[in-house]
């Protein structure tokens, strides 16, 4: 065995060795020293490492070495950024004194002001990322009427608060049978609150009615808010359900709009009910998003006919007046049971059917109970053939961001670049004879086919387009390529219009080139009409467009304020979760800041994926001593940005636009440099920047 001095000049106590000291690489030495780092932050007896001794934290190998040993000869040294929380500020340590905190938690404790004693911490949770999801829910903030600022953070109370009404408890549920949920009522004071445990029907009611500048809010849970108020939209009276707190669990937060029924003395409390269940369902890790779905599997609103939720994100409707949430977020419009199917199988379909239903483009945002169902028995439709109806086995697949544009004599079916996977897959489990696939809403036309189902059970086409405005292009909802067109049938190729749907009649040889031009990522134009004239009656074109960058809209980075659109995220679900003080710190999202691919940096995927749930797992430890101050002082909603490249290394935190104060530095920086120094060495080419998104939460069972 051959030792080369520069790799292999450091020592260090090996386990298997009974742990004597041994000659041991440059890189394992560092991956040695970042275990053993974490195993000390973990034991409660040990100190943590001193911010301001870098040498208990940072690497002994100069970073010439350490370029050398990754392999980097030519490049120049690493320049690193050691945090501001490394550095003492005199007179910046001392925060608000705590006798002046006087808030309620949900847990029942009033705090006297002392600090939790971090060896008395009872830590657990996972460090598994479990499944993950890319977040694609665009949303359109347009009303300014936004959530009040006091209910910004759930159940974050002002430290100023004087009077509390009961203890809300620690229930996932808190909707009595016989009764209203609590209320937060304002004590005038901005900020604070008193709880009113058994809300009066009548007073309610009265409030309601009374028409208020703020909604009522309502405590489902302890992490969980719904804001009411009832608001004149389109020239109908309705209830305004808003949520607070989805976001902290991977849910868009829910907005529904229920019309009043005449007369109505009681408020509809089964849309609370539904949305403690939707929390629950997201816990799990089962989360709607636009064009999703939830049911019910019992009387909902005194009618056994509805079925349950179809949830869409609003696009040209008015927004004016009503109580929204922060972004993304979602309406759920009630369907009835006969409706269903469609929202499983075809979920386009029944949405820009209800638009045609109200006249209202492309949708309605409100829900109306009681109402016809606007589909029957499925009958004889096109997509019998191209989804299962009796078993939800397979459905039209959809590939996001894809549009078919119609204009006169011209159809094009747009798919993005950066949706080639997704496309190859419908290709590849598609008929060999059949190409088909179901299309987005399309924002840029100016009206949509519609289909209809008549009361003999027929389906005709219709269409539905944007008030007062001149109809340009027209979407289809579905596209249907079939390649069983004869060449004796004296066509070159046949393009029609098939309920909402266009399907093109191609010949073997048309359907074969058509496949390999999409494989390639190449366009395709195909000629419609007869083969003896001289001009085409139709041309439909197979178009790569620019990347679909239509997600995360509106939403907006708690560090620093900057936006977060079209910045490719990913829910996790089941991901790091502590606990401490009756507080929870969960991982809910990661983005990633370098957005072209960029973020393939480490030498591995995996080793990306570790790194990311390394980096989470030391930034919950280090706060699991916090929770209740952070949570106390409005700081729910907390963001990580961790920046790796060869010449810069280092992180940022904060909340609600701000840095995290000084005082929570000193443990971020134990934990989380050695990590990040870590993931430094593993960089192979490119930059890594991404951002972490937690929340602290109330313990609730």
């Amino acid at each position: 065995m051959i030792l080369v001095i520069s790799c292999c000049s450091l020592k260090c106590k090996l386990l298997y060795m009974d742990r004597k000291e041994a000659r041991v690489c440059v890189i394992c030495h560092l991956v040695l020293m970042n275990a053993q780092s974490l195993k000390n932050m973990l034991s409660a007896p040990s100190p943590s490492p001193n911010p301001n001794n870098p040498a208990e934290y940072c690497s002994t190998i100069p970073p010439l070495q350490q370029v050398q040993a990754s392999g980097v000869l030519n490049s120049p040294p690493p320049t690193v950024m050691v945090p501001v929380g490394v550095l003492k500020h005199p007179g910046t340590e001392v925060s608000q004194p705590r006798e002046q905190r006087r808030v309620w938690f949900a847990d029942g404790i009033l705090p006297n002001g002392e600090v939790a004693d971090a060896a008395k911490l009872t830590v657990s949770g996972t460090s598994s990322t479990g499944a993950l999801a890319v977040s694609h829910d665009p949303s359109k903030p347009i009303s300014n009427n936004t959530l009040p600022e006091e209910t910004e953070n759930t159940l974050a109370f002002s430290r100023t608060i004087t009077q509390v009404g009961s203890p809300v408890g620690s229930a996932m549920n808190l909707i009595p049978e016989d009764g209203l949920p609590p209320i937060l009522i304002s004590t005038g004071v901005k900020g604070d609150y008193t709880v009113e445990e058994k809300p009066s029907h009548i007073s309610v009611m009265q409030q309601l009615e009374d028409g208020g500048p703020d909604p009522l809010v309502f405590v489902l849970n302890a992490n969980l808010l719904s804001m009411v108020k009832i608001v004149n939209y389109v020239n109908r009276k309705c209830w305004c359900f808003t949520t607070k707190g989805m976001h902290a669990v991977g849910q868009s937060e829910i907005v529904i709009l229920l019309q009043c029924l005449p007369d109505e003395k009681c408020l509809p409390k089964d849309i609370f009910n539904h949305f403690v269940q939707l929390y629950q369902d997201a816990l799990a890790g089962n989360v709607v998003s636009n064009l999703g779905h939830s049911f019910f599997s019992q009387n909902f609103l005194n009618s056994k006919e509805h079925g349950g939720f179809l949830y869409v994100t609003p696009a040209y409707q008015s927004l004016q007046d009503l109580v929204l949430p922060t972004p993304p977020y979602l309406f759920g419009i009630l369907i009835q049971k006969w409706e269903t199917p469609w929202a499983k199988v075809f979920p386009i379909r029944l949405m820009l059917r209800l638009g045609a239903e109200y006249r209202l483009y492309p949708c309605p945002l409100f829900s109306v109970r009681f109402r016809k169902p606007l589909f029957g028995e499925t009958g004889h439709t096109i997509m019998n053939l191209l989804a299962d109806f009796r078993n939800y086995q397979y459905t039209l697949p959809v590939v996001q961001g894809l549009v078919v544009d119609m204009e006169v004599r011209k159809t094009s079916i747009k798919i993005p670049s950066n949706r080639y996977n997704e496309m190859m897959k419908a290709m590849n489990k598609s008929n060999e004879h059949v190409l088909a696939g179901g299309a987005c809403f399309n924002e840029r036309a100016d009206s949509h086919l519609v289909c209809v189902q008549n009361d003999d059970g027929n389906y005709q086409t219709q269409a539905i387009s944007i008030h007062n405005q001149p109809r340009k292009v027209t979407g289809a909802s579905f596209f249907v390529f079939s390649g069983a067109l004869k060449s004796s049938s004296g066509y070159l190729a046949k393009s029609s219009i098939v309920e909402d749907g266009v399907m093109v009649q191609i010949t073997a040889e048309n359907m074969d080139s058509l496949r390999q031009a999409l494989r390639e990522m190449k366009d395709f134009t195909i000629s419609c009409g007869k083969v003896d004239v001289e001009e085409p009656q139709e041309h439909v074109h197979i178009q790569w467009v620019d990347d679909d960058k239509n997600f995360n809209k509106g939403v907006v980075s708690p560090i620093d304020g900057k936006s977060m659109e079209s910045i490719i995220s990913v829910k996790i679900f089941h991901g790091s979760e502590y606990k401490a003080n009756g507080k929870v710190i969960r991982w809910t999202e990661v983005f990633f800041l370098e957005n072209d691919d960029q973020h393939n940096g480490l030498s591995d995927p995996a080793d990306h994926s570790r790194l990311t749930e390394n980096v989470a797992k030391a930034f919950c430890l280090a706060l699991c001593p916090h929770l209740k101050l952070l949570k106390e002082d409005g700081m729910t909603k907390l963001g990580l940005r961790v920046t790796l490249d060869t010449d810069q290394v280092g992180y940022q935190a904060g909340s609600n636009g701000q840095p995290l104060p000084v005082q929570y530095m000193n443990d971020l920086d134990s934990a989380l440099v050695p990590v990040i120094h870590g993931g430094a060495c593993q960089l192979s080419e490119g930059p890594v920047i991404m951002e972490l998104i937690f929340y602290i939460l109330e313990n609730i069972s």
